[in-house]
This record gives C-alpha cells, sequence and structure tokens, in this order.
C-alpha cells in the first residue's frame, strides 16, 4: 500500500528517499500517486534549466541516417559523427516491422506495470545479472537536483542469458522479436 503523500512531502527527504529508492517505486509510483506538484528534489535550479537560448537553430535539425544501404561505410560515419556531435539521430529505412516497435512498447508498459517489489528485484542492487538494469535517474546519496524519470535497460547477451534473467514481463515478446530483427538487418 503505497504511503500517505504527507509520507514523501518535501519536508520529509528520508521518507522520499525511502518510497522511490528503497522500496523501488521510483518515478512512476509517484506519478501513479495523483500528486500535485513535483518534490522539491526534481525541481532543477533555474542555471540548469533549458532556456530558449539553448534550443537548436530551425536551420540546424536532428541528424536523419538512412540505412537503406546500411553496409556503406559512409552510413556508419554518419552515425559516429551524429553521435558524437548529438548524442542521438533518427533512423529511416531501417526495416523493422512497426510490429516490432509496438511489441516493445508493450512489453515495456506490462513491466512498468509491475507493483514495485517486483520491478525492485531487476536493480541494481537485487539483480541477478549485470544486463538488467531497473532504476530511476538519481543516486539521492550523491545527488541534489533529480530528473523525472525511471528507466529498464536490457542487455542482450544470449537467448539462455534473457530467458534465465530478463524481467517475465519482458522475456517472451523480446527474445522472440530479437531473432525475428536479425532476419531483417542479415
Amino acid at each position: 500500500m503505497a504511503p500517505a503523500l504527507s509520507t514523501i512531502s518535501n519536508s520529509n527527504t528520508w521518507g522520499f528517499i525511502n518510497f522511490v529508492v528503497n522500496e523501488g517505486h521510483r518515478v512512476k509510483g509517484l506519478a501513479d500517486m495523483g500528486i500535485q506538484t513535483l518534490p522539491k528534489q526534481y525541481i532543477q535550479p533555474p542555471e540548469e534549466r533549458i532556456t530558449s537560448s539553448g534550443v537548436v537553430a530551425e536551420e540546424q535539425s536532428i541528424p536523419v541516417i538512412d540505412l537503406s544501404n546500411w553496409n556503406d561505410p559512409k552510413v556508419g560515419k554518419m552515425i559516429c559523427n551524429a553521435a558524437d556531435k548529438w548524442g542521438f539521430f533518427q533512423i529511416v529505412n531501417h526495416v523493422i516491422p512497426m510490429e516490432v516497435f509496438k511489441n516493445v512498447k508493450d512489453a515495456t508498459h506490462r513491466f512498468f506495470g509491475l507493483p514495485a517489489e517486483e520491478k525492485r528485484e531487476y536493480s541494481k542492487k537485487y539483480s541477478c545479472t549485470n544486463n538488467v538494469h531497473f532504476g530511476t535517474s538519481f543516486s539521492p546519496q550523491a545527488e541534489k537536483d533529480l530528473e523525472w524519470k525511471d528507466y529498464l535497460n536490457l542487455f542482450y547477451v544470449s537467448d539462455e542469458e534473457a530467458t534465465a534473467f530478463w524481467p517475465l514481463a519482458c522475456r517472451s515478446v523480446l527474445i522472440f522479436k530479437l531473432d525475428e530483427l536479425c532476419d531483417y538487418l542479415i
């Protein structure tokens, strides 16, 4: 049962850390409580907020990389340049069916819909493998200002590892789709 909002109020840092980190509710747990204002830990100081001066000019755009000829050495260079300059990019003509993306999205929703105690088993502290990481965007012991996000990283090493260690909510869809995805890329 979720604690009362007052238990994780802005004045109760321990209650906040306990709820978000130790009990494993993360940001989704805060959002599910129906809070009306962000806890103070998530409010970025003015000097760290994005301003209009930090927004990319219209004439610049996020790199779009066409994978229709994916084994062309220019494609690899474009990816490296985009990752280096921007940190991300958009790919087009990748031949991955939209169904694959839908299945990944559905598996993600299933995972984040699990009770906190089940998700907590996949946190860095409790996970049986380094290839599954569930967490929130911060270490409350080390960071003052936090980001409003949770994450789940599933690293694919082998079918055996994924079957053994990935969350059940994700496992069946992703294992099947990874094999299918490899067929498209080969």
